[in-house]
C-alpha cells in the first residue's frame, strides 16, 4: 500500500475534524477553504507535522501580562513606553509579553473588538507592535467568541449583508436556555432590529459583546484569516479568549461542547503544520478537570492557565498554612509531552473563585472574602442555574490583597508578596506576572467609582514619569518589589531544573512551608524550592529534604551554603532555592 503524501495526511486530518464540526457540509470543499484562508498564496507550511516535544520553551521563558496603555505620559505612544519599560527594567528577567487586546474596541477594556486587523490608534500601530516583537516574544488575544455590537461585522449583520447576515448566534426567548453556564448576571439575549426584522442575539458576556455563530463555517474561515494576519505581524502565542463558550446549543450548558474541542484541535493542527513556531493557550477559568480537558490528547492547547493558583496561593499567604495549596499540587498531573502549565497569580481580571470549588471549604472562602473586603477589595458574583448567585471572582490588586493576614498581621507586606510570586517562579510550567504585580500597584478604587466596574480596581494606568520616579527610589514598594522579582527571575532563567517540564515532586514538610523538588530533564540539577508562607521563623532538619551527602548544596537566593546534616532556617516569608548545580 502506498504511503499517503504529507499533504494528503494534513488534508485527511482536516477533513475528519471538519466532518465532526460540520457534518452537513461538504468536508472536502471546506478543507480547501481552510487551507486557502490560513495559507494564502505565498505563505509556506511545514512538510511534516510538528511533533509534541519539550522544545517549544525553556527555563528562560517568563512573561509580563499588560495592557498596551498600562504606562502613559501623554506625549509618547503607549506601546513605545511599554517597550522602554520592558527593555530598561526587565531585560534578562522576562523574554515575552502578553499585550491584552490592542485593537480598536468599544467596551470591556479591549475585549469588545471592532476590527481585528487594526491597532488601536491611541496605543500605536503595527510598526510599534513589530518593534516589540523584535525584542520579546508576543502573546496576543484571539477574541474569538464575540465582537463589538458597534463593529463593522455586526453593523453588516443588522443590514442583512452577506456573509455577515449569518455571523451571529441567534436564539428565541421561548427556547430553554436555563442550563446555559455564564460568568455574568446580565440577560443572555439582546433584542436588535435588523433588515430581516427583530432578532434576539446571544450575549455571553455583555450586550456590547455579541457572540459569533461558529455553526456557520464562514465564521471559522474568517477567524483563520485573522490568525494568519496576526502571525504575519509576529505573534507567536495565541490566547484563545473565552474559548469554552465558543459553540452554543439551546438546551445544553453551552460550555465545553464537543464542537468547541474540535475547533481547538483544528487550530492546533494548523499550528503544528505552520512554518512559524506557534503556541496556543486556552483561557478557561473553570474547575480542574474541565480546564485540563483542553490539553486533549496532546492535540489541543499547548498551554492551559493554572487558574487555581491565584486563589490557592492567596489563601496560603493569608492563612499562613499551605494545606490546601499542597493538596492541590500533589493531585496535579505533569503536563503531557508538548504541553505546559501557564502559572500566574494576577491578571487584568479578578482572582477567580470557580477553580477552587471543592478545593477550599466555604468557610475559608468566606474568610478570604472578608479579609479582602477589609483592605478595600471587592467581589463579583455569577448567576447559578437555580437563580441564586455565588462568588465568581475577587477584585483586588494582588499586592494589596496581601496587606493583612487572617490573623490581622500587616507587617512584612513586601516580603509576603514576594513569597507569593516566588512560588509561581518555582512550579512546573511557565511563569507570568501582571505588570501591576511587578510594580506593586495599589488598588485603584477611584477608577472603580469613576468607571462603575469592579475590575477597574486592578487596571491602573501609571503616569510613566511617576512610576520611574518610584522605581528610582530604593525605599519605595515599587522599587523593592520590581528589583527583587527581576533578580529572582534572572537567577531562575539559568536553572535547568526550572524548565517548564522538569520533574516536580511536592514535599510533605511543616504546614507553614510549601516545598517542591524540581529536577532537570537530564537529571543533573536538583532544586529544593522552599517557601515559608507564615510570619514565623521555621526551622527544619536538612535531612528531611534527602540532600545527597557528597554534593555541594547552596541556596541560590541567599548564596548560603547548606549543610546536608545541618538545620535549615526560614525567616518569615523567606524563600530558598537549594541546589546542587547552580
Amino acid at each position: 500500500m502506498a504511503t499517503p503524501t504529507l499533504s494528503t495526511a494534513l488534508e485527511g486530518r482536516l477533513q475528519a475534524l471538519l466532518q465532526e464540526i460540520y457534518p452537513e457540509r461538504d468536508s472536502q470543499e471546506l478543507v480547501s477553504a481552510v487551507i486557502a484562508a490560513y495559507w494564502p498564496e505565498g505563505r509556506m507550511r511545514r512538510q511534516r507535522q510538528r511533533r509534541p516535544s519539550n522544545n517549544l520553551w525553556s527555563e528562560s521563558d517568563a512573561l509580563v501580562i499588560t495592557y498596551g496603555n498600562s504606562v502613559t505620559d501623554g506625549q509618547h505612544k503607549p506601546l513605545d513606553l511599554l517597550l522602554d519599560f520592558l527593555t530598561e527594567r526587565l531585560s534578562g528577567a522576562v523574554n515575552s509579553v502578553h499585550i491584552l487586546p490592542y485593537f480598536p474596541y468599544t467596551s470591556d477594556d479591549g475585549f469588545a473588538v471592532t476590527d481585528f486587523y487594526k491597532v488601536d490608534p491611541a496605543l500605536g500601530d503595527w510598526p510599534d507592535i513589530r518593534r516589540i516583537v523584535a525584542e520579546f516574544g508576543l502573546m496576543s488575544d484571539l477574541v474569538l467568541n464575540h465582537v463589538s455590537s458597534q463593529g463593522a461585522w455586526f453593523n453588516a449583520y443588522r443590514q442583512g449583508q452577506k456573509p455577515y447576515d449569518g455571523f451571529f448566534m441567534e436564539a428565541s426567548p421561548n427556547e430553554d436556555l436555563s442550563m446555559v453556564v455564564r460568568p455574568r448576571t446580565t440577560p443572555l439575549l439582546r433584542e436588535v432590529q435588523t433588515a430581516m426584522g427583530p432578532r434576539h442575539v446571544w450575549c455571553t458576556f455583555s450586550h456590547d459583546q455579541i457572540d459569533l455563530d461558529f455553526r456557520n463555517p464562514e465564521v471559522l474561515l474568517e477567524m483563520l484569516r485573522v490568525i494568519r494576519f496576526h502571525v504575519d505581524q509576529g505573534v507567536r502565542t495565541l490566547r484563545l479568549d473565552a474559548v469554552a463558550f465558543l459553540w452554543k446549543q439551546p438546551g445544553t450548558p453551552s460550555i465545553h461542547l464537543p464542537q468547541t474541542h474540535a475547533v481547538v484541535k483544528l487550530m492546533r493542527l494548523l499550528a503544528d503544520f505552520s512554518s512559524e513556531k506557534l503556541i496556543l493557550i486556552t483561557e478557561t477559568n473553570v474547575p480542574k478537570a474541565e480546564n485540563l480537558s483542553y490539553f486533549g490528547r496532546r492535540d489541543e492547547a499547548h498551554m492551559v492557565y493554572n487558574f487555581p493558583l491565584p486563589p490557592l496561593i492567596l489563601h496560603a499567604m493569608l492563612s499562613g498554612r499551605v494545606g490546601a495549596l499542597r493538596s492541590w499540587l500533589r493531585s496535579m498531573p505533569p503536563a503531557p509531552l508538548g504541553c505546559a502549565y501557564f502559572n500566574f497569580t494576577a491578571s487584568h481580571d479578578g482572582i477567580g473563585m470557580r477553580p477552587v470549588e471543592g478545593l477550599l471549604p466555604p468557610t475559608e472562602i468566606t474568610r478570604m472574602i472578608a479579609t479582602i473586603r477589609g483592605v478595600g477589595g471587592l467581589v463579583s458574583m455569577r448567576s447559578l442555574t437555580d437563580g441564586t448567585e455565588a462568588p465568581y471572582e475577587i477584585n483586588c490588586g494582588y499586592f494589596d490583597a496581601l496587606t493583612r493576614t487572617f490573623a490581622g498581621v500587616e507587617a512584612l507586606k513586601v516580603e509576603r508578596f514576594l513569597c507569593s510570586q516566588t512560588i509561581v517562579m518555582s512550579l512546573e510550567g511557565i511563569p507570568a506576572f501582571y505588570i501591576h504585580s511587578l510594580t506593586a500597584t495599589p488598588n485603584d478604587s477611584e477608577s472603580v467609582t469613576r468607571r462603575g466596574m469592579n475590575r477597574a480596581i486592578n487596571r491602573h494606568r501609571w503616569h510613566y514619569p511617576d512610576l520611574l520616579s518610584r522605581l528610582d527610589d530604593p525605599s519605595s514598594d515599587q522599587a523593592r518589589v520590581l528589583s527583587e522579582m527581576a533578580r529572582r527571575l534572572r537567577l531562575r532563567s539559568h536553572q535547568a531544573a526550572f524548565h517548564p517540564n522538569a520533574t516536580q515532586l511536592t514535599l510533605q514538610l511543616d504546614d507553614r512551608v510549601l516545598g517542591v523538588w524540581r529536577q532537570s530533564l537530564d537529571r543533573i540539577q536538583s532544586i529544593f524550592a522552599l517557601h515559608n508562607v507564615s510570619d514565623e521563623v521555621v526551622e527544619m532538619e536538612a535531612f528531611s529534604l534527602n540532600l545527597i551527602a557528597d554534593e555541594h548544596w547552596q541556596d541560590l537566593l541567599s548564596g548560603e551554603v547548606i549543610d546536608p546534616d545541618g538545620t535549615i532556617t526560614l525567616a518569615p516569608y523567606q524563600c530558598r532555592w537549594i541546589t546542587n548545580h547552580g
